[in-house]
């Protein structure tokens, strides 16, 4: 079993929820909510430096037969600008399906309503995404997903702002 903290990030239209695990890589943890938009490149980079991650995975949101939707795009291209900010720390990919609704059903079940659910639904969500990926490490001895392979910013890209984000290239096996 692989030492360190992981730090688990579900890219929504609206928010990004944030979780981390403890450095046994055991148990999941909410950690933040951050608004889309921008900066929040930059402040979820800043969370990982923070919480001194070894790694961080990314929920890729596919449709229920696995195949690629809008939604999956979208994660993709945030995943790829945090990689190249958080560079060389890897950012693995893994399936969410349903991750969002399962964390929408926990919370109802623990009573929350409306506006407070909404508020920390993407963090529960990356808590659900990243304790499945440890769990499935821990059963299965591999690392979970797929690592996201970008190519590195140009020098003129770094300083188009914190947030730029060139096309990079990501195995074939994640789309």
């Amino acid at each position: 079993m692989r030492f360190g903290v992981r730090v688990g990030v579900d890219p929504g239209d609206a928010r990004v929820g944030v979780a981390r695990s403890d450095p046994s890589g055991v148990l999941a943890t909410p950690v933040e909510t951050v608004r889309r938009g921008k900066g929040d490149v930059r402040q979820v980079a800043k969370i990982i430096a923070a919480e001194e991650a070894v790694e961080v995975v990314v929920g890729l949101p596919r449709n229920l037969k696995g195949k690629q939707t809008p939604s999956t795009t979208k994660a993709l291209e945030f995943a790829e600008a945090l990689a190249r900010r958080i560079a060389p720390v890897p950012v693995r990919m893994v399936d969410e399906r349903l991750t969002t609704v399962t964390a929408e059903s926990m919370l109802r079940d623990q009573g929350r309503k409306g506006q407070k659910r909404r508020a920390v639904v993407d963090q529960v969500a990356a808590v659900v995404i990243l304790q499945h990926a440890l769990d499935s490490e821990r059963t299965s001895g591999r690392p979970p997903g797929d690592v996201l392979v970008v190519t590195p910013a140009a020098p003129d890209e770094a300083s188009a702002g914190p947030d730029a984000s060139a096309p990079g290239s990501v195995t074939p096996d994640q789309v």
